[in-house]
């Protein structure tokens, strides 16, 4: 990949590029594919837009390099995700999109008594919520999408305390991060993306707990992972991936222990409700917020 070099020629406080990206119809994980491609290519803010059902991710790039830099950068960045084209892009003059970007983060409640907050709002946290610090890289779950909500309610609602957590494709770790804030004794996590585990110790540094609390190591689904007294397993990853680990799950997990898995669309619901009789679980809880459904079982 080609390196384009800071100009001093360029009014680069006066204006901004702006790039939109447009996922395809039946690209995989579009939502995430897209904030990953931002993340990647350096961009200073973003927003995710849907129209006529594709999703398209604006995104803003720093003038002091010249938009064909930042264009030969994410033509690059393509050639690995397939599907996903440069749709437009523009000038945008003075907009201050790194101040929209913080802005776009506020205190977040979730749950009966948690709150996603980004580090800036640090001194905000509202009375009587466990405060969850989480940096809003655009690649990983920050809380704000509604997968990542259901999952932490369920977690929430099922931990107990001194509790072993497996969070299966960890993310920015909020989830094993609210489980030990709950009173769980120790966590084990794993991610296919090694940028995942350095954004979940960035995120566990950020909460005060010491990387030693969790086993965190890129991995993927429960193939390197010896746990086999769990008390909880969350997974906030898609419909295929999930099905996997519930055949598996009772690997991990204690007898009365609890699987959360969320990542799933409502219309899915019915694709995995169907396959747990297979894996010997029952449903305890499941939670619909606008298309995404989320839930919690238990061993028959």
């Amino acid at each position: 990949m080609g390196t384009c070099l800071e100009s001093e020629d360029l009014p680069f406080d006066s204006f901004w590029w702006s790039v939109e990206l447009e996922a395809g119809p039946g690209v995989s994980a579009s939502e995430e594919t897209l904030w990953v491609l931002a993340d990647l290519s350096g961009s200073i803010g973003a927003e995710l837009l849907e129209e006529e059902g594709r999703n398209v991710l604006r995104a803003a790039y720093l003038s002091s390099r010249n938009i064909s830099c930042w264009l030969a950068l994410l033509e690059d960045l393509l050639k690995n995700f397939p599907g996903v084209s440069v749709r437009s892009h523009t000038k945008i003059e003075n907009r201050p999109w790194n101040t929209a970007h913080i802005d776009a983060f506020p205190p977040l409640p979730v749950g009966a008594g948690l709150v996603v907050m980004a580090p800036w709002h640090k001194g905000k946290e509202p009375s009587g919520r466990i405060p969850l610090y989480i940096y809003p890289s655009s690649a990983f779950g920050t809380g704000y999408h509604e997968s990542t909500r259901i999952a932490l309610t369920l977690t929430e609602r099922f931990i107990k305390k001194g509790d072993t957590i497996v969070d299966i494709g960890t993310g920015s770790g909020i989830l094993f991060i609210a489980a030990l804030k709950l009173g769980a004794a120790k966590a084990v996590a794993r991610d296919i993306d090694p940028a995942a585990v350095a954004e979940a110790l960035r995120n566990m540094n950020l909460n005060g707990l010491p990387p030693d609390a969790c086993d965190l190591r890129v991995g993927y689904l429960l193939q390197n992972v010896a746990e086999t007294d769990a008390g909880i397993l969350t997974a906030n990853i898609l419909l295929e991936p999930n099905l996997r680990l519930l055949s598996d799950v009772r690997r991990v997990l204690r007898p009365s222990g609890v699987a959360v898995f969320s990542g799933i669309t409502e219309t899915e619901r019915s694709a995995f409700l169907s396959a747990m009789p297979r894996s010997g679980t029952d449903l305890l809880a499941e939670i619909t917020e606008k298309t995404w459904w989320g839930c919690a079982v238990k061993f028959v």
